[in-house]
């Protein structure tokens, strides 16, 4: 069981963490959820230690391995399979020394251990779990230093699903997966025999993979069982039922407070005044909480275009003269609604950036209608921001007419307090800053 206790924890001056206790039972899969902010990523840190708490305590079984993604892997020339093979510590240690070991106790010893951890099945393990995250026997045996950062991490994401630590802590693992990524995971998950907490915005992940939920609110932690859906039912009663609690009580203060100040003065009734005077001292408030509020998204009604706002005819896109789409010829109208599928690396970002302006055509033609405005939300949202800028800095580039005081109120509504420069923030913030900054898209 992992146990919190009473924990306290401030950063930079500003209080995350005030008391807050939870108790997380073995062996479930638990969502962690909260406005961003509010120090979820932080709680992963200091369940690993990474952070001194300021009071309370943390407790893990004892020499239970705690796993999580910190960063990618690393651009070695390593093989995909070697590297997630290399995460079995333990096995790779006994592998190593089976092939050097003289002494026949010793032998044994290996032997058994390697058939305790299942270490004869590890490679056919570890191919599983990368097939399941996008890559295929080719990739597999191909060296980390060839893909990018965002392949890289999904690596890194199969390397600590292939150790399997007794507590697994995983961060926002679904950001750089697709759809067959985030459905395979979400069954790989639903079945894992250990105890993992999950920091997730995928509300049918949050579903469908996990038997409990806990929320981090007003600098508390609240343990939930059940998926999102159970979660979010209990807590909105739970608001109603305190909201009118509050309501009535507020009524009732009222009324004895309507009695005292009418007959405090005859004395007659100053008896009973002063009774129901004790009665109102002896009330303990019942707050309503309220929930902050987030803007939800508007999308302006734009201008009628005339058809099609997109055309490519024979078109080709890729990178460093080589084709990823080729031959294409379609057209978009103002009044379609179209969702793009394909499996990992057949061009659906390419497209995106293709009829977006970003990118292009190596051959054929993309005719775009002269007054199309066009909002971009990038797969790595990076891409999109500046090193070095505050929120407000990339929303002042975007938005140039609007002065700073509705500057700083549209990321306000998105949710967005004070921040630092964007990349130290944009884990959070980049995908509010990226949609707060295109202006009406058609």
């Amino acid at each position: 069981m992992l146990s919190i206790r009473d924990i306290s924890f401030s950063m930079e001056g500003r209080p995350l963490f005030e008391g807050a206790s939870a108790q997380i039972p073995s062996g479930k899969i638990v969502g962690v959820v909260g406005r961003n902010g509010t120090g979820k990523t932080t709680l992963f840190r200091l369940i690993r230690r990474e952070l001194p708490l300021d009071g309370g305590e943390i407790e893990t079984p004892r020499r239970a391995r705690i796993g999580g993604v910190a960063q990618e892997a690393p651009a070695s020339a390593m093989s995909l399979l070697e590297t997630v093979l290399a995460a079995d510590v333990e096995r790779a240690a006994l592998m190593a020394e089976a092939e050097i070991a003289t002494d026949p106790h010793r032998i044994a010893e290996i032997q058994t251990r390697l058939v305790d951890i299942d270490a004869h099945s590890a490679e056919a393990r570890a191919a599983a779990i990368l097939s399941g995250l996008g890559f295929d026997a080719e990739a597999q045996s191909r060296a980390c230093a060839e893909f990018s950062g965002g392949w890289r991490m999904r690596v890194a994401l199969a390397a600590v699903l292939f150790s399997r630590p007794d507590l697994l802590l995983l961060d926002e693992p679904t950001n750089y997966l697709d759809l067959e990524g985030t459905m395979w995971l979400e069954s790989f998950l639903a079945r894992y025999p250990a105890t993992a907490l999950v920091i997730s915005h995928d509300r049918d992940l949050l579903n469908r993979a996990v038997g409990g939920i806990l929320h981090l609110h007003n600098r508390k932690l609240t343990y939930y069982a059940g998926g999102y859906d159970d979660f979010d039912k209990t807590r909105r009663e739970k608001l109603a039922n305190q909201a009118a609690a509050a309501k009535k009580q507020d009524a009732a203060r009222a009324h004895l407070q309507s009695f005292v100040d009418r007959f405090r003065a005859k004395a007659t009734k100053a008896k009973q005044a002063q009774a129901r005077l004790k009665m109102l001292a002896k009330m303990e408030p019942i707050a309503a909480e309220i929930e902050g509020s987030v803007a939800p998204f508007r999308f302006e009604t734009p201008e009628e275009l005339s058809p099609p706002i997109i055309a490519l005819e024979d078109a080709s896109a890729g990178y460093d003269g080589r084709a990823v789409l080729a031959n294409l010829s379609l057209r978009i109208d103002q009044d379609d609604r179209i969702a793009l599928l394909g499996a990992n690396g057949e061009g659906k970002s390419t497209f995106a950036k293709l009829i977006s302006n970003r990118l292009k055509p190596m051959a054929g033609t993309l005719r775009v209608s002269p007054k199309l405005k066009i909002g971009y939300f990038a797969q790595h949202q990076l891409d999109e921001l500046t090193r070095g800028e505050t929120a407000v800095d990339h929303i002042r580039r975007r938005r140039p007419d609007l002065p700073p005081a509705k500057l700083r109120a549209l990321l306000g509504a998105g949710g967005i307090g004070a921040l630092g420069r964007a990349e130290g923030a944009a884990a959070d913030a980049a995908g509010h800053i990226g949609r707060a900054a295109d202006d009406h898209p058609r």
